[in-house]
């Protein structure tokens, strides 16, 4: 692997080090800024059905959201190893994690597939019992279930794609995938071009298709020459002590994206009680603010996979320094985030069908995001990218989680349900917990616990022979 570190600047960070972090980061960016905006015109379509329509997505949505953290969670823990395996150079140790993570995000997915599918109602009554709603509800959760189990393949896939730098590939797959259910959408819900007027029926169709085609394309990559391509028995050659390392460490980061977002659709339970027309402009606010934070989030994911290389070469001093300048750069980049959010993000809400005192409710709600917004990715490169570069996955898991339920989740209820404040106070008043995130994250990173290496004695035998002779 082409050392880079022998040309070095001032700080001591490599010459190349920020068109590194502009290659690897901007496509995830790109990527998740054309799923989102596509899942906001998605919205916009559901949405012109009517805010019962739209609130009834939202909340079949919370399933699949929690799925997807579940998912990722586990595949991000995984990602510690890819990352590091891929800085040490060992393909084989990059293909039985990928193994790994596909087989147990699978397992995963059948347990939400079975809820999702067979107790849609069960489900639902834990956010809503509206009449308009439910019936809406249940479609979409029983219609779209099937992405549960194509998710547990296209997940970790992607997430090795990126982790081994090959972050443009599912840049790729998900512009195409996204695109093609856009289009698909169109056609279901407004019956355009011979097509049924399906509705919110025709839009989990159109996710449906959109997500077993990105599963499929995916599988192809990996069987075509790629960096993740490898024998059969190489993606179950699991030792003991790789489990358990691995478990130890994904158990943390499941965990973590497992309790956020439960405590994420906590906040849906409590702000759904505020009524549909509170919920819908929430719903619309929050599509709009995921167009903009994921130029911020993209951040975390490529600060991972960067120094996951270089701990995996053992050079500890040097990610600690890149670190420091990623978390820089986050800042600015969160705040700007912000600006855009704000301004742009109020003409955005034109698109929606919104009663007017949706609109008002959503335009407040955009500016209490976007005071958070920057405060946000600098927490979310701590946890994502750098504590878990380094395996320091489980402090990550209490401070965020104990942030969002000691703190988030009983703010939610007294400011929704006993106090009753309009949505974007409600929303005002959980945002507090971020604050306190924030410290305790800043200390641990201070404290440099979370900068080890994980992979020292599962590198693969070809690995080690080499590093012998080397020796």
């Amino acid at each position: 692997m082409q050392d880079i570190n022998k040309l070095r600047n001032d700080s001591g960070i490599p010459k190349g080090f920020y068109k590194k972090l502009v290659k690897i980061a901007l496509p995830i960016a790109v990527q998740g800024i054309i799923s989102s905006s596509l899942g906001l015109i998605d919205n916009i379509m559901v949405g012109s059905l009517g805010e019962e329509a739209l609130a009834a997505v939202g909340i079949a949505m919370q399933i699949f959201f929690v799925q997807y953290l579940f998912v990722f969670g586990f595949v991000s823990g995984c990602g510690t190893f890819v990352a590091q395996f891929y800085g040490a150079g060992d393909k084989k140790g990059v293909h039985k994690t990928l193994g790994f993570a596909i087989t147990v995000s699978l397992l995963i997915g059948l347990i939400f597939f079975v809820a999702a599918f067979f107790f849609p109602e069960k489900v639902i009554s834990l956010y809503t019992d509206d009449i308009s709603v439910v019936p809406l509800a249940r479609t979409y959760m029983r219609t779209g279930s099937w992405t549960i189990l194509f998710l547990g393949f296209s997940i970790p896939i992607e997430a090795s794609l990126r982790g081994t730098q090959q972050t443009t590939l599912p840049l790729y797959v998900s512009s195409f995938v996204f695109s093609l259910n856009t289009i698909l959408n169109y056609f279901l819900i407004y019956g355009k071009f011979g097509f049924p007027h399906l509705g919110v029926y025709g839009a989990a169709i159109a996710t449906v298709i959109a997500r077993f085609l990105e599963m499929f394309i995916l599988l192809i990559v990996i069987r075509k020459g790629n960096y993740l391509t490898g024998k059969l028995t190489e993606y179950f050659d699991w030792s003991k002590i790789f489990l358990r390392r691995v478990l130890n460490n994904a158990k943390s980061t499941t965990g973590n994206e497992l309790f956020w977002s439960l405590g994420q659709t906590v906040y849906v339970a409590a702000f759904a009680r505020l009524g549909v027309t509170a919920y819908a402009s929430f719903q619309a606010a929050n599509n709009i603010n995921n167009v903009f934070i994921f130029a911020g989030y993209s951040l975390g994911d490529a600060t991972l996979i960067i120094l996951g290389e270089y701990l995996g070469r053992r050079e500890n001093e040097l990610a600690e320094k890149i670190a420091k300048k990623v978390l820089k750069i986050g800042t600015i980049i969160g705040i700007i985030s912000a600006f855009g959010l704000y301004f742009i993000g109020r003409w955005m809400l034109q698109l929606f069908e919104l009663t007017a005192l949706g609109r008002i409710y959503s335009e407040r709600l955009l500016l209490v995001m976007a005071i958070i917004m920057a405060i946000k990715v600098y927490c979310t490169i701590l946890v994502i990218g750098i504590l878990r570069a380094g395996g320091d996955t489980k402090f990550a898991m209490f401070a965020e989680c104990g942030a969002v339920w000691l703190i988030g989740v009983p703010l939610a209820f007294f400011g929704a349900l006993t106090l009753q404040l309009p949505i974007y106070l409600a929303y005002a008043l959980i945002g507090s917990y971020n604050i306190v995130e924030a410290a305790i994250l800043t200390q641990r990173f201070i404290s440099k616990k979370w900068n080890k290496t994980m992979i020292v004695g599962l590198e693969s035998e070809d690995i080690k022979l080499n590093e012998n002779t080397l020796s």
